[in-house]
């Protein structure tokens, strides 16, 4: 590393009236200019949005490639495209099951060395009979380990071993009624034999193979289920990974509890001791730096190496002066005084706001917000000297929806910002502690390892801040608006126990004037927007259905308690065609 310090790096100076991308000094590991609008992360899930402006004089370092845990048997859910898949794995893990999302032509060997004790074969689009359809490893069918096929993957079985699907004449989409016929196996413990469930075919099998016996029909789809427990292969035609389907919960565990017979030891106790220990060995005596943003992804992943490595830890938070109300106050409690981490606090509000000077378009707030950020993230890092290591807080949907090796369906989604975009020079080493996480897990560890629940049930909260619920130009005095604004606003939805209940609520404070009367005064003042939507992953949204009385008392304190607001209104756009954020 150079005498210069770890991040240091040659750049054109910072110019506070332009937002000009700096020159090219490097390249990403997918070959585009390092500076073309990849992010790297102060962790957390709804990013930091830093351009990656630092170390690309650097030589390469050695970059370790994680593996999975290897301790917790594994489920493997091969994707064949369906918009369900990641929800699969999450609700195997909801079972205290390890399970990984592979695309759906990896070899039986590859499953084997990955310690695979069951398989779940999904959905998909295609047709089994088209061209090209997608296909899986013949060694499937051997009856080494027990497979389970939902839709699509049925269905690729059924054909697979002699079976006939065809285009079905009564397609089924929705909600559906299945009647049990075999009470064994996959229906265990399930008395009622109608069962409300979730379709989504247009084909079905006409013909199912020699050996297989029908589990379950509908009115339209005699072979919904089938079995061939001497193969260890089972299939249904329904979703049981939606909610949709009330028994979904119950198929699954006994498919992986009781047909599988794999170990429930995939529990936060066990993640939190299992990483710690493999921080600890592979820093060895080594420095690392952490980026808290705040969020609650970056505050697990430090927790956690600072468990396993204590003072070697330093975290780095810097205040942009873009965060809500009391944020930045509650990181410092928590990280330094409760946890006693070693935690750099830079102040770098009037930096932001005066690059932010006179800028609206949001993308250019993006842009200059990233600069800025990355900066100072690396003048404060050049002064501790050597680094070897930098924690991210990547999520296992950071990498199954990348265009990494670890998964092919998912590339169509796009390229994540902390996986894809990272330059090939970076000098340092990535330290991923939540890799192979999803959400719901890392809020069980931050609880595990004691982070206060306002911070680990934290709503996900966009890296620029308050900058782009700010519509038009960020200024000290609209900060202070739309701080109080929104303070309000999370104030009266956790009043009403609705907090937990919402992927996202916030106010946006909107360009727009309007007339209005207080007291015996005409008023000309600003229009301030709530927003507030129910998702399960952010790809997808839909408004909240707040109650009126809530809605009430938030538009009454705003616009009594904020200066200069003297009207309220709701936003009812879902996403899509509209976005969760304003910018």
């Amino acid at each position: 590393m150079s005498e210069a310090g770890p991040l240091h790096s040659h750049r054109v100076p910072s110019n506070p009236d332009t937002d000009a991308a700096p020159t090219d000094r490097g390249r990403t590991v997918h070959g585009e200019a390092a500076n073309a609008g990849h992010r790297v992360l102060a962790p957390d899930d709804a990013e930091v949005e830093a351009y990656l402006e630092q170390a690309l004089n650097a030589p390469p370092p050695r970059r370790v490639e994680t593996e999975a845990p290897e301790q917790p048997d594994t489920v493997a859910v091969l994707d064949f495209g369906s918009q369900f898949a990641q929800l699969i794995a999450r609700r195997v893990r909801e079972l205290n099951v390890y399970s990984e999302l592979l695309p759906h032509d990896t070899p039986m060997a590859e499953l084997e060395r990955r310690g695979v004790k069951a398989v779940i074969l999904s959905g998909g689009p295609s047709s089994v009979y088209d061209d090209g359809a997608p296909t899986a490893d013949p060694a499937l069918w051997s009856g080494r380990i027990p497979v389970l096929g939902i839709c699509y993957g049925l269905q690729l079985m059924a054909r697979e071993l002699g079976g006939e699907v065809v285009p079905s004449t009564r397609r089924e989409y929705g909600p559906a009624t299945v009647r049990l016929t075999d009470a064994d196996g996959l229906f265990d413990g399930i008395e009622q034999r109608e069962q409300p469930v979730w379709m989504s075919h247009g084909d079905s099998i006409l013909r199912p193979p020699s050996g297989f016996v029908a589990t379950a029909e509908t009115d339209a789809t005699p072979y919904a289920g089938l079995a061939d427990p001497g193969r260890n292969l089972y299939g249904i035609q329904f979703h049981p990974e939606v909610v949709h389907t009330p028994i979904g919960r119950d198929v699954l565990r006994n498919f992986v509890a009781g047909i599988a017979g794999l170990r429930r030891t995939w529990t936060p106790a066990n993640l939190v001791d299992t990483t710690v220990a493999e921080v600890r060995d592979r820093v060895g005596d080594g420095h690392v730096i952490c980026a808290l943003s705040g969020g609650v992804d970056s505050a697990v992943a430090a927790t956690l190496v600072h468990r396993a490595i204590g003072d070697q830890l330093t975290c780095i938070y810097v205040d942009h002066g873009l965060m809500r109300k009391r944020e930045s106050e509650l990181l410092r409690v928590t990280f330094e005084r409760d946890l006693g981490m070693k935690l750099v606090m830079v102040d770098a509000r009037d930096r932001f706001l005066a690059r932010l000077a006179g800028v609206e378009d949001p993308e250019s707030k993006r842009r200059i917000i990233g600069d800025e950020f990355i900066r100072v993230f690396e003048e404060e890092a050049a002064r501790m000297g050597q680094i070897d290591f930098l924690v991210q807080g990547t999520l296992y949907p950071d990498v199954i929806e990348s265009k990494t090796a670890e998964t092919k369906a998912a590339a169509k989604i796009k390229t994540h910002h902390n996986v894809g975009g990272l330059p090939s020079d970076l000098r340092f080493q990535l330290i991923e502690p939540l890799r192979y996480l999803f959400k719901d897990e890392v809020r069980a560890v931050g609880t595990e390892l004691g982070l206060p629940e306002a911070m680990v049930q934290r709503q996900p909260f966009p890296g620029p801040g308050l900058a782009i619920r700010i519509i038009g130009e960020v200024t000290a005095e609209r900060l202070d608006t739309l701080r109080e604004a929104d303070w309000i606003v999370i104030d009266e939805i956790k009043a009403a126990g609705l907090y937990r209940s919402l992927w996202q609520s916030f106010a946006i404070l909107t360009p727009v004037r309007s007339v209005g009367v207080m007291g015996d005064g005409r008023t000309y003042a600003n229009v301030v927007a709530v927003r507030a939507v129910t998702s399960d992953d952010g790809m997808t949204a839909d408004w909240a259905r707040l109650p009126y009385e809530v809605l009430a008392k938030i538009s009454s304190r705003i616009v009594n308690e904020v200066p200069g607001v003297n009207r309220v209104v709701y936003d009812v756009s879902s996403k899509p065609p509209a976005t969760i954020e304003w910018e």
